[in-house]
C-alpha cells in the first residue's frame, strides 16, 4: 500500500516546486513527489475518514495534483499545503461519512475508539475521557471550521500553510480556528480542546 510504505531514498534533492516543474516535461519525475508526501496525506485522510477510504482518496489526490501540475505556482517551494488542500476538497464528498464516524466514536466513548483515528487528538486533549464527547463536538462543527482545525491539529500546518491549502486569507484561518476552539470548549464543558494549537503563530 503506497500510503504506508517507507519512502524510498530521495534521489531528487531539489525542492517540490522544482520537481513539479521538471515533471511537466518529464512526467515520471512526479512519482518522487508521491514518494515524499504520500504517507502524510494518507495518514491525514485515514484520521478523518478511516483507512478503508484513505487508499483510494490518497491516490485520487495525487492524480488530481498530477493533472494540475502545470498550474502549480513554482514560487512555492513546498507542495504539501497544496496537496492537503486537494485532499481536503476531495473529502467534501465524504463529509457525511466523516460526521457519522465521529458520532459513532461519541456513542462508543473512551477506550473503544479506533486507535488510528483518535490517537493524535487524544494525545492533545490531556484527558482520555474526552475522546467520546470530543468526537461529538467535532461532528457538530461546520465543515469549514473542522477543515481548518484538523489541518492545524492533524496535518501540523502553520496558519499560512492552511491559508494556502484552502485558498483563503490568513485572517479567515484565524477566525475559523478561533470559532472552532470556542465551540469545542463549550461542548466539552469548559475543558480546553486546543489540541496543542498555540494562539500565536508557530
Amino acid at each position: 500500500m503506497i500510503g504506508t510504505r517507507e519512502a524510498a531514498p530521495d534521489r531528487d534533492h531539489c525542492d517540490d516546486a522544482e520537481l513539479i516543474r521538471r515533471s511537466r516535461s518529464e512526467p515520471e519525475r512526479f512519482a518522487r513527489l508521491v514518494d515524499r508526501h504520500a504517507p502524510r496525506i494518507h495518514r491525514y485522510i485515514a484520521q478523518r475518514l478511516g483507512p478503508d477510504t484513505a487508499d483510494d482518496l490518497m491516490a485520487e489526490t495525487f492524480l488530481v495534483a498530477f493533472r494540475r501540475r502545470n498550474a502549480y505556482d513554482v514560487t512555492r517551494s513546498q507542495a504539501l499545503p497544496w496537496l492537503y488542500g486537494i485532499a481536503t476538497n476531495l473529502m467534501a464528498r465524504h463529509r457525511a461519512a466523516e460526521v457519522k464516524k465521529y458520532r459513532l466514536l461519541e456513542r462508543i466513548g473512551p477506550g473503544s475508539s479506533d486507535e488510528e483515528m483518535t490517537e493524535a487528538i487524544v494525545d492533545r486533549v490531556d484527558a482520555q475521557g474526552l475522546s467520546g464527547p470530543l468526537a461529538g463536538a467535532l461532528a457538530a462543527l461546520p465543515a469549514r471550521q473542522r477543515n481548518v482545525l484538523l489541518l492545524v491539529a492533524w496535518a501540523d500546518l502553520s496558519y499560512e500553510e492552511v491559508a494556502e491549502a484552502l485558498d483563503i486569507p490568513i485572517g479567515t484561518v484565524r477566525s475559523r480556528l478561533s470559532r472552532a476552539r470556542t465551540r469545542l470548549r463549550d461542548a466539552l464543558g469548559g475543558s480546553d480542546p486546543s489540541m496543542a494549537v498555540e494562539e500565536d503563530e508557530r
